[in-house]
């Protein structure tokens, strides 16, 4: 990839144009010129830009379901799918499979939770909870797909990384990694700002997505009680179950 020397320290559009960069390199798999020179906390100051790729996120997927209910909805279903796992590059995915192998690992010894988490092979309950994030994403973009609220995906992906900026200030990191990276600098203005944005983004195209104001609190509630921290890999599986609570917000 290109070398692109953007100045970090200062302001103006090349600062911002980096952060947003990073953020796009970190989320997804869009081909963008190569930052140099990083930082260890270039992750949490670009997070302000985590919203809008996710709403690029949302966008990719509301199109291609758009192509597919040319044929049908059940087909609009599986693209959408296919275009969230492509562009993603499945990162939200693994994490998910990794809390579910430590999960069934410390259901009966608590200390195994973090041993397991580091483990990077994938075991069964990797495998379980994989195929059954896979077919209810599958399921639900399907039956949206089929009552005609397509611009509503563009909206579910941007809730969900606000949700990753909002934990990882509300929950401390249980270890160095990710998520204690990703939480140095990020400003409760901007988490603040981004809310009120996708709130009324959300008012307008769909207004059961403000179900993601009770949804992203709960998730952190959630981790607070069963682990007093969260990880990378938490942030990860969070992301996936909030964007299949908001597929399932949509419908009920």
């Amino acid at each position: 990839m290109i070398q692109i020397p953007i100045p970090f320290n200062g302001g103006g559009p090349a600062l911002l144009a980096r952060r947003l960069i990073l953020a796009v390199q970190f989320l997804t798999l869009i081909p963008t010129p190569q930052v140099a020179g990083l930082k260890p906390n270039d992750l949490s100051r670009a997070s302000v830009f985590f919203p809008l790729v996710g709403a690029v996120i949302g966008c990719c997927v509301a199109v291609a379901v758009m192509l597919g209910c040319r044929i049908n909805p059940a087909v609009g279903g599986l693209a959408g799918l296919f275009a969230w796992v492509a562009i993603t590059g499945g990162l939200h995915l693994d994490g998910l499979g990794d809390v579910a192998d430590a999960f069934g690992a410390a259901h009966r010894n608590p200390e195994r939770f973090h041993e397991v988490l580091h483990d990077p092979h994938a075991g069964s309950f990797a495998v379980i909870a994989l195929t059954l994030q896979m077919a209810v994403k599958l399921v639900l973009i399907g039956s949206v797909a089929a009552t005609g609220a397509l611009w509503a995906f563009a909206v579910i992906p941007a809730w969900a990384r606000w949700g990753a900026m909002f934990w990882s200030s509300a929950v401390p990191p249980l270890r160095t990694g990710t998520a204690e990276r990703f939480s140095w600098n990020i400003s409760m203005q901007s988490i603040a700002v981004w809310g009120l944005v996708l709130a009324l983004v959300s008012a307008w195209i769909a207004p059961h997505l403000l179900a993601a104001l009770a949804i992203v609190p709960a998730v952190a509630a959630f981790w607070r009680w069963r682990l007093g921290g969260i990880t990378g890999d938490c942030l990860g599986a969070s992301i996936e179950v909030t964007e299949s609570l908001l597929l399932l917000a949509l419908l009920i």
